[in-house]
């Protein structure tokens, strides 16, 4: 049976139960995607509880994203060899475990290895649901598809860091994830009974390429691996790093031999033969680097610099979360209604400007300084989606429609991962040249330096030398140390806002489709 076949026309569901499908779904992304970032503000506090070390708890975001990053692409495939109905009855049911047995854990090994397993299951929910919403919709409907899953793909990762310093806050951190049984039972339920999207064709199964499996899997986890860790271990200096680097590329040489001479490739490249997919992932990326960077930076920048509390940082980033509902509705209708390279230029120009606001940040910034720069950067977001998501699968021939929504969503967590390590290792550079700077600067001047302005001071009111000068020096090193990251930030965000200008290159080439090309029912 071919691809095309095996999709039912829109019409054999009615339009209530179609919403209904769709929204389920549209749900269970949200899930999965709000749990990359939900444990983002409450980390020490999961770390207290299950007595990790620094290095450890790192690993309880960094096992998810390498897990889902390897289950996107293959989620193409395994909704074909099992039915899309039955592969996201069965990632919602197991997601719903997992996430039970992370609440349960008993140590951080126990929780590292659920969480991977819950970002691999959830994984199949991300790209799933856009192959879906398009295969459902027609024509001037089918618009409301991008709107609707560009706010789920942004508002979920921004809102997480609100949300687990919410629930933190008010109950426990296990919450963060028991608060996944409810919602996940309920659409492992209700949509197997709402009928089947289309027809399991399970001899894919016997004849799976699975060294092609194999290298996708060491070839992603690999890479998600040297971006996360990159950073903290001095890149390919540390073993582990380059050892996993070097796995990586390895995977990677026999991930694409496979994909171009596998009799059953476990994910197809053929959508990169259009310009404009190819094009419009290229912007994804770059989407993916600035909202999944900026929304790791804020709470950072929070957390470190202002030693705010997670509730404190969760109400503060909430903005974002807010901007973006509103900027959905005027996304979409722009997108249907001027040319879609247009829109998407105006995204990158306002992403670009947000970021540049953020590009003044400094010791004294608190909720109203940032909340200017949050709104602009949030509204912008739903502007550089949307009409990416358009320009990528509409015109895109069903056969090939489930693959290309699996790359399309690959390349933004790529984006993000990519962007996430980059800007920690701006900061790292430019916070310890700004510090250097400040320690040399605050030194010098002989008795008239603020170094020796400030041992006077506490001098008057500690007689002990040494203890007075032990004192002088640690806070010395905590002015130079929360001016200096105050100072990186700034030029991390700076140089975030450069990348949007230059992505701007792109954006004339990308010529979309028309909205309403290439349906299943029109293949028919």
């Amino acid at each position: 049976m071919s691809d095309a076949a095996a999709i039912p026309a829109p019409r054999v569901f009615s339009e209530k139960t179609k919403f209904l499908i769709f929204g389920l779904m549209a749900f269970g992304q949200f899930m999965a995607l709000l749990d990359i970032q939900i444990v983002a503000a409450s980390l020490n506090t999961i770390q207290a509880g299950l007595s990790a070390g620094p290095d450890e708890i790192a690993w309880v975001q960094t096992a998810y994203l390498m897990a889902e990053i390897v289950m996107i692409p293959l989620a193409a495939f395994l909704s074909q060899a099992v039915s899309t109905r039955w592969l996201f009855t069965a990632s919602a049911a197991l997601f719903t475990v997992s996430s039970l047995m992370c609440g349960l854990a008993w140590d951080i090994d126990s929780m590292i290895a659920f969480r991977a397993i819950q970002g691999f299951v959830g994984g199949a929910m991300v790209p799933t649901v856009f192959a879906t919403g398009f295969t459902l919709f027609e024509g001037p409907k089918r618009a409301m598809v991008p709107a609707i899953l560009g706010v789920v793909s942004t508002l979920a990762p921004t809102l997480g860091p609100t949300v687990g310093g919410l629930v933190t806050e008010i109950a426990d951190w296990r919450w963060l994830f028991f608060m996944n049984i409810v919602p996940g039972l309920a659409i492992t339920i209700i949509l197997p009974m709402l009928g089947k999207l289309d027809e399991a064709q399970p001899a894919m199964l016997r004849r799976i390429d699975w060294l092609h499996v194999a290298s996708l899997a060491v070839f992603l986890g690999g890479l998600q691996y040297v971006l996360e860790e990159g950073p903290r271990h001095d890149w390919l200096d540390d073993s582990g790093v380059a050892t996993a680097a070097w796995l990586s590329f390895v995977g990677a040489v026999v991930f694409f031999e496979r994909s171009f001479f596998s009799t059953m490739p476990v994910l197809k490249l053929s959508p990169f033969r259009r310009p404009t997919f190819a094009l419009a992932c290229a912007l994804n990326v770059i989407t993916g680097f600035g909202l999944y960077s900026a929304t790791y930076l804020t709470p950072v920048f929070l957390g470190r610099v202002q030693g705010w509390t997670s509730l404190q940082i969760g109400t503060t980033v909430f903005v974002t979360g807010i901007a973006m509902f509103f900027g959905a509705p005027i996304a979409a209708r722009l997108s249907t209604k001027v040319d879609q390279r247009l829109v998407i230029a105006a995204g990158f120009i306002l992403f670009a400007t947000g970021l540049w606001m953020f590009s003044a940040v400094d010791v004294d910034w608190g909720f109203g300084q940032f909340f200017m720069p949050q709104v602009v950067r949030g509204f912008a977001t739903l502007l550089c989606i949307v009409p990416a998501v358009g320009m990528a699968l509409n015109g895109v021939p069903p056969s090939e429609l489930r693959y290309a929504s699996g790359l399309f969503n690959l390349m933004r967590n790529l984006g993000g991962a990519i962007g996430i390590a980059t800007v920690n290792t701006w900061l790292l550079s430019y916070g310890r040249a700004h510090g250097q700077d400040l320690a040399a600067g605050l030194t010098a001047g002989g008795a008239g330096s603020f170094a020796s302005e400030l041992g006077r001071r506490i001098s008057a009111w500690t007689p002990d030398a040494v203890h007075a000068a032990a004192i002088t020096q640690a806070e010395m090193a905590k002015v130079i140390v929360r001016e200096a990251l105050a100072m990186g930030f700034a030029d991390v965000f700076r140089l975030m806002a450069w990348v949007f200008i230059a992505g701007l290159i792109m954006v004339p080439f990308a010529k979309a489709a028309p909205v309403g090309t290439g349906t299943p029912a029109e293949a028919h």
